[in-house]
């Protein structure tokens, strides 16, 4: 393994242009969590290339040649030897025992409890981060958006191979069965579905077992894949699935539901930005630290508003929302309303917004 350390040490890192995303890196020791083609691997690589090129050691563990248990003898003899500083384990798997170093990075999907590790997670790109990658700020930003989705790589696809790559990356990171879900999730997106209903309904084409469905439902949660939403003061019951990309949902099925994939991209830039949310009848998001409801109303006009807020009045009333961001296509303006403040606001305004 010493002799592949070697001209692993000795082979410059390479970097096309490099976006920067919410995410910095300092002289602390990090697991970056991500799904695949998330970004994981520049971020560490633009960081690594601030620093002495002597001082670091740049591993991926997918790499052929490397024999894990090798790897984790000789790495720490390789290192002290040659004075690295900083090592790097991209696409780390717990069979490679931790080391010894001043500073030490791992890139992986899953997340695996290291105290002695700052945890940074990376999504795909929101809409501010999509825009670095965009000539104009305008309209057409907004579409190409809906059409290419977060994952950074899918700006160097043509159009015409978008869906075929998405898929091959989804077959290359997950299992059969872990896949199979996915599409479920995906033709369900921005609905309520349990781990129950997907095992009824994949049953009936393929023989599958209860523990392994709910055990791979688990796992596609826990890595990034699906993300789901719980009912407000109702954390038994039946949760709503969003998907980790907006893209999926055309890569994965022929079906059209806009109105799903504009909450699902609500969701998304709810999620990156941190704020606690959860769901409703009647209501997509509720953030209680902010007294808000949000509401995905893509072709939302003063009509079928107001309809809408006659609806939900019961919800406002009980929760004393101050605040109601209707989100929308291009609509503009504002509704006057006895119990709460509302606000039309077109997508690409709101999530630019504080």
């Amino acid at each position: 393994m010493e002799i592949l350390l070697e001209e692993l040490y000795k082979t410059d890192i390479s970097l096309e242009k490099f976006h920067f995303r919410k995410l910095f890196l300092d002289e602390k020791s990090y697991q970056i969590n991500g799904i695949t083609q998330s970004g994981k691997t520049k971020v560490v690589k633009n960081y690594l290339l601030g620093l002495k090129k002597s001082s670091y050691l740049y591993v991926d563990c997918n790499d052929l040649r490397i024999d894990k248990e090798g790897l984790s003898e000789a790495l720490t003899y390789f290192c002290t030897k040659n004075a690295i500083q900083t090592v790097v384990l991209d696409n780390y798997t717990p069979e490679i025992k931790s080391i010894h170093v001043a500073q030490l990075i791992l890139c992986c999907e899953t997340h695996y409890e290291l105290d002695f590790l700052t945890t940074l997670k990376l999504y795909p790109l929101d809409y501010e981060e999509f825009l670095s990658y965009e000539h104009k700020y305008d309209s057409t930003a907004l579409n190409h958006f809906f059409k290419l989705g977060g994952f950074p790589s899918m700006h160097k696809i043509s159009a015409d191979e978008r869906a075929l790559y998405l898929q091959k990356m989804l077959k290359n990171a997950l299992s059969g069965i872990e896949l199979d879900i996915l599409i479920f999730c995906t033709k369900m997106m921005a609905q309520k579905i349990s781990p129950y209903s997907i095992y009824e309904r994949l049953k009936q084409t393929q023989k599958i077992s209860k523990d392994k469905l709910y055990a791979a439902f688990d796992a596609l949660s826990a890595k990034g894949y699906i993300h789901q939403l719980l009912k407000v003061n109702h954390p038994k019951a039946v949760r709503k699935v969003y998907l980790c990309d907006i893209s999926l949902k055309s890569a994965l099925t022929i079906e059209k539901q806009f109105s799903k994939l504009f909450e699902n991209m609500i969701y998304l830039e709810l999620l990156k930005s941190g704020k606690e949310a959860f769901y409703d009848d009647g209501i997509d998001f509720y953030l209680p630290s902010h007294d808000e409801i949000i509401l995905g109303m893509p072709f939302a006009d003063e009509r079928t508003l107001f309809k809408k807020m006659e609806n939900i009045e019961a919800f406002l009333f009980t929760y004393q929302i101050k605040k109601v961001t209707v989100v929308t296509m291009s609509t503009e303006g504002s509704m006057s309303h006895p119990l709460s403040h509302v606000e039309m606001v077109p997508f690409d305004i709101w999530a630019l917004g504080d």
